[in-house]
């Protein structure tokens, strides 16, 4: 178990499939979630009897009020349904930035939800943005888990037993239920702490040692903003401009992972 004490955590997202899910399981498991939603009449619907702190991702004020006083995190959203072409920057992407320079010093624990795509460039459709924000959170110096789920319930029903791979090159799908599950587990694992991994789920009963699963991933290298093993073909230097100032104002607000 965490030896972090996490009651209160802020779940981002939660109106949507993967952050409904989360907020029960963080329920089951004792802790007291409060939903970041931008629609109270929408989540009153979807989350009945859950506190909800209305809040927008591109509005950094808003996330100041919804980050405060939170243990922990869990970032399930994303930019899907948003007809901007430029989406992802400002959600996948901005969204963290924003939630990281709204915490104004907090140290709460995050468990980042990306995509088994994170790192992938030869995959159609995908984008740096989710492997940028992972950059992000790194570099924040946060006691952080980063988990890139595949495919949503693109797997039988007895596709059970959780499959933890590092690398970037995974491929496959996984429950809905099994990501929120262990998105939250890892704020309650400390073997999870300073782990970034793909996810997927194979043929058989889902194991239920997370201590054992979490601790047979390689940690993330100290003073990194990348995953272990990841492929190094993103280089920082040869980011934007804008990127590197914004990586740069992260890590001196709270130091690097180590």
């Amino acid at each position: 178990m965490s030896q972090q004490n996490i009651t209160d955590v802020l779940v981002v997202g939660a109106t949507g499939s993967i952050g409904q899910l989360a907020v029960r399981s963080a329920q089951r498991h004792g802790l007291r979630p409060r939903a970041l939603v931008r629609d109270l009449r929408r989540a009153e619907h979807l989350l009945p009897g859950v506190e909800l702190v209305q809040a927008d991702l591109e509005d950094t004020a808003s996330l100041r009020r919804a980050v405060n006083g939170a243990d922990a995190l869990i970032l399930t959203h994303g930019s899907g349904g948003d007809p901007r072409p430029d989406a992802r920057a400002h959600i996948d992407y901005g969204g963290v930035l924003n939630l990281l320079r709204a915490l104004d010093g907090a140290r709460p624990r995050v468990a980042l939800m990306t995509s088994i795509y994170a790192t992938r460039s030869d995959v159609p459709g995908a984008t740096p943005w989710k492997r940028r924000s992972e950059r992000l959170l790194r570099a924040s110096g946060l006691p952080y888990t980063i988990v890139r789920p595949g495919w949503f319930d693109h797997a039988a029903a007895g596709q059970r037993r959780l499959v933890l791979e590092q690398g970037g090159r995974g491929d496959g799908g996984i429950a809905r239920a099994q990501i929120a599950e262990t998105l939250v587990q890892s704020l309650l694992t400390d073997t999870a702490l300073g782990k970034t991994f793909e996810l997927i789920a194979t043929e058989g009963a889902q194991q239920s040692d997370w201590a054992k699963l979490f601790g047979a991933l390689k940690s993330d290298e100290p003073g990194s903003v990348d995953g272990a093993l990841d492929p190094a073909d993103l280089p920082v230097e040869g980011e934007p401009p804008t990127l590197r100032t914004e990586l740069e104002a992260i890590r001196s607000l709270g130091g690097t992972n180590g």
